[in-house]
Order: C-alpha cells, then sequence, then structure tokens
C-alpha cells in the first residue's frame, strides 16, 4: 500500500518477483530452442520441471506483495523467503542436473521442495493469523 512503513518491502518482493520471473521464461524458452537438441528428453523433462515450479514460485511472490497488506507480515517474510529459497533449491539443482552436474547434487532437490512446502504452510498461517 502506497504510503505505507512497509511499501519498500512489497516494492522489493515485486521487483525480485519480476525478475524471477523473466528468468523462468528466459530459462524456458533455452531449454526449448538451444537445448533441445543437446540434451536427452529425461533431461530436457528435468529442465522443464525446473522452469515450471520457478515460475509458478515467481507468480507466488507476486501473489504474497499483493495481498501484503492483509497478511501477517512475519509469516508472510517467511513465506516470501522460503519461496525464494525453493527456487534458489529446487529448480537451481534441476537446472544443474539437467546440464549434467554431478547426481549428487539431485539431494538439494529436496530440501528447495521443502522450501516451498514451508512457504506455503507460512503463506496459510499469514493470513489466518492476519
Amino acid at each position: 500500500m502506497p504510503g505505507t512503513e512497509s511499501e519498500p518491502l512489497i516494492r522489493a518482493l515485486i521487483v525480485i518477483a519480476a525478475l524471477l520471473a523473466a528468468i523462468a521464461v528466459v530459462l524456458g524458452a533455452f531449454g526449448a530452442h538451444a537445448l533441445q537438441d543437446r540434451l536427452s528428453e529425461r533431461a530436457l523433462a528435468t529442465w522443464h520441471t525446473g522452469v515450471q515450479y520457478h515460475f509458478i514460485h515467481a507468480l507466488a511472490l507476486l501473489l504474497l506483495a499483493a495481498l501484503w497488506a492483509h497478511l501477517a507480515t512475519g509469516w508472510a517474510t517467511a513465506s516470501a523467503v522460503a519461496f525464494v529459497l525453493g527456487i534458489l533449491l529446487f529448480a537451481g539443482s534441476l537446472y544443474a542436473l539437467a546440464l549434467g552436474a554431478p547426481r549428487v547434487l539431485g539431494a538439494i532437490a529436496p530440501l528447495g521442495g521443502t522450501a516451498f512446502i514451508l512457504g506455503w504452510v507460512a503463506l496459510a498461517i499469514a493470513a489466518w493469523r492476519a
């Protein structure tokens, strides 16, 4: 909400969400065009799963920013942090695996998935406690 003390935080959240969404689109296009003839079908499917979760959670951050004034801010902040961590850990590890990183890196993906789950739970609590 303009004029509130949380305005800089909301603005930052929107900027981060928009940039993460733009990066998801770029990575989706990169996978569909530049990687299509270079990666196996399995690796491409892994790449596209990363893009899908990346984009969904960038949009979730925008939703969070839009609802900020109606949420308990501590839980909303936890949700935002969890969504960003989820994108970095889950989608990031899938991108790396698709490009041939060591399989041990796959152990990071469940941490990112857990961050996504915690982000949604924190959002639910933020709404409940508002």
